[in-house]
This record gives C-alpha cells, structure tokens and sequence, in this order.
C-alpha cells in the first residue's frame, strides 16, 4: 500500500483516462472486526460493476475489474489495515492507498478519479505533525483533532544522533549509555571520554539541525502541515535555534515524549492546535464575506463553474463528504448539468471542481458542514 501524499493526488490528477474506478472505505485495525471489511470490499466492486455495465459489455466490464478483484484473494491486505482504503484503477494505473482515517465507502466510475477525499485529508486545516526528540532518537506522528499515528520514516531520516552524525558518536553514545544513558528524562553522564560536555552540545546541536532539515524536506513541504515540537524544555531552545522550517509553530509539548502515550500527546497537541485551527478558518470565512460583498466571491455552483474553467478562483472551499451529482459539460464555458452519478462519465461536481481548481493553481479547502459559509456546499473566491 502506498501513502498519501500530494505527490500522489497530483498523480491522479494528472490521469488522462476515460474510465477511471475509484474506491474508498473504511477499514478496521484488529480482529474480528476486520474480518468485515473484505465483504465490503466486494459490494462496492459489485457497484461499480453494476454501474459499468451501462455502457460496456461483461467482458469488457470485467477487464475493467480485473485488477481491484484480485484485492479479494490478497490476505496480507486484509490483515493490514488502518482506518480507511482507496483503490485507483486506470489503465496504466494502480494505486492502493492506506489511510489513517476513517471514510465513507464510495465506489465511483467516472473519467476522472475521484480524489476529494484525499484532498480533504491533505488540505484540511486541523492536520499538523508532531516531532517527538530526545538527546539521541526521533519519533514522527501525524494527526488530527481526533487522532494521532507514528509515521513509519523514510530511510533517509536519521532516526538517532548515530545515523545522523555517524561511527565517532556510535562510540561516544555507546559509552555515555553505559554510564546511565541519554533515553527519556534521566540527565546524561559524560563518563568515558573526557567529560567533553561543549564537544557533546555541538553532537546534539548537529543532530538537532539535521532532523529538522530533514523533517522540513520529507514531511512538512510535501503537506503543508504545521509541525509540533515535543521534547524536554531544555531542548526546545536548542531546536528553535537551528530549525529553518517555517511550519514549525512557536508552541510546543515540553515534556520528555516516550513517557507518555499517543492518547496523551494527541490531546496536548490539539490543545495547542484548536487555537490555529479556529483562527484560520475565521479569517478565511471573514475574508470570503469581505470578497462576496465586493463582487468576487460566490456560492453559487453555477457560476463558480464558469469562474474555475476561466482560472478565476483563488480559493474554493468545498463541503466535506457532500456529494453533487452535477457534472461541468464545457470545459470552455463553464456549463454544467445534472446528472446521474450511477452515470459511468459522472463524479460528483465537489470534486470535479477541486480538481479543476487545483489544476489552475487555485487554493481548495475543506470544511466540516458546520464551518461551511453556505448551504451550497461550496463557496469561491475570485481573483478579479
């Protein structure tokens, strides 16, 4: 399975394909519960089969299916989930793709894929990671106001001050372990070589520096995500002090973070995040009434439609897991029709116009119902 990035939604952006098979679903993590989940694997193929063969024959229908059905047999898939899957299929294109929430199932045969889902995840402004650092290792988690899971790092993250700064300080740290450690809150004792405690602060200075670069390169520029620091007091400092990364905030968790659970350092990092998470959303809302006052911003889906295909809008803030079954029929004019979304060549408008949006360099955002400025389920701002 892969992960979601960015680099993968503008993938399937990319897609030029006129049968695109997407679909979503929640998933369990343990048994028994997951044993439910391929069951609901199979209905939803089953629609989009039915939804096929509307306009293609069984053989072909089945050819179209052929990769996603081989996902029934696959048992290491089954025992391996999160909280949600997606499945892309396109010729020349297969994607599975694990997610760490949970989603409505969905299985959608259309001439696009159907990303907004992703899209939601990546853009919502409640998502940040979380920098868990000691004097010798690291640990990464990604979350939200509901949840919060540890990122399994790419192989060119130094995970500890050894991979990070290499044999010299394998012999230093292997003689401080010994002399009572570096691990969690205990003091480190400079037994063994010297006492060199300045050549040490600049080890961990170095080792500092280098996971933040790499954080900053890996994580942070592909999401856009604000990036929480949890770690002794004493480190805090030393760490704002060599970090370059403008997605860290000034607040942070000042407490050693293996001595206590994801559950606990979840809810210490929304506290600090429900404050930026709200003051962004009201300034975006403020500034979309300022907008629509003037004559630049909008609800109503007609319109934004002509406005997205003329490259007009600036940002367009979409409703999460609504559907509108209305599809932009001119590509030129801006058009649209409502449709069938049983319909093969039909996606839902939302996504559609996300799509086009983020095509034409536009800013999408997604928004709980309850945050939404409209009941149109969308709502545009205009660039003139």
């Amino acid at each position: 399975m892969e992960l979601l990035t960015n680099e993968l939604v503008q993938e399937l952006l990319a897609v030029d394909q006129p049968l695109c098979l997407s679909l979503y679903m929640p998933t369990h993590r343990r048994h028994p519960e997951n044993l439910q989940d391929s069951i609901l694997f199979k209905n939803l193929v089953q629609q989009m089969e039915d939804s096929l063969l509307q306009k293609y024959s069984a053989a072909e229908a089945q050819k179209h299916l052929e990769p996603i059905k081989a996902l029934v047999a696959d048992r290491d898939l089954w025992n391996h989930t999160s909280d949600g899957l997606a499945v892309f299929s396109a010729e020349g294109i297969f994607k599975v793709v694990e997610l760490h929430t949970s989603v409505e199932e969905l299985a959608m045969v259309a001439d696009s894929f159907h990303t907004k889902p992703l899209r939601k995840y990546l853009q919502s402004g409640d998502h940040f990671h979380v920098l868990g650092i000691t004097l010798h290792d690291i640990r990464l988690f990604e979350g939200n106001r509901r949840s919060l899971y540890e990122v399994e790092l790419d192989a060119d993250i130094p995970k500890t001050i050894i991979e990070a700064l290499g044999g010299d300080a394998e012999v230093k740290h292997s003689t401080l372990a010994n002399h009572g450690g570096t691990r969690g809150d205990r003091t480190p004792m400079f037994h063994g070589y010297g006492g060199k405690k300045e050549e040490t602060e600049k080890e961990t200075e170095s080792f500092f520096r280098a996971v933040a670069a790499a954080i900053e390169q890996h994580y942070s520029k592909p999401s856009g995500w604000p990036l929480i620091l949890a770690a002794l007091p004493e480190h805090h400092n030393l760490f704002h002090k060599v970090n370059k990364n403008p997605l860290l905030i000034s607040k942070g968790i000042h407490i050693n973070p293996w001595s206590v659970t994801p559950e606990k350092l979840a809810t210490m990092a929304w506290e600090i995040m429900e404050p930026e998470y709200n003051l962004k959303l009201a300034n975006l809302l403020d500034r979309f009434e300022q907008e629509r006052a003037k004559g630049k911003g909008s609800d109503d889906y007609k319109e934004i439609a002509v406005a997205a295909v003329e490259g007009r809008v600036d940002t367009l803030i979409v409703e999460a897991d609504r559907i509108i079954a209305v599809r932009i029929t001119n590509l030129v004019t801006g058009n649209t029709q409502k449709k069938d979304l049983t319909n093969p060549r039909v996606d839902d408008l939302l996504d559609d116009m996300g799509e086009l949006v983020t095509k034409m360099g536009g800013q999408v955002m997604v928004f709980p119902p309850a945050k939404m400025p409209s009941e149109t389920g969308l709502a545009a701002i205009f660039r003139y």
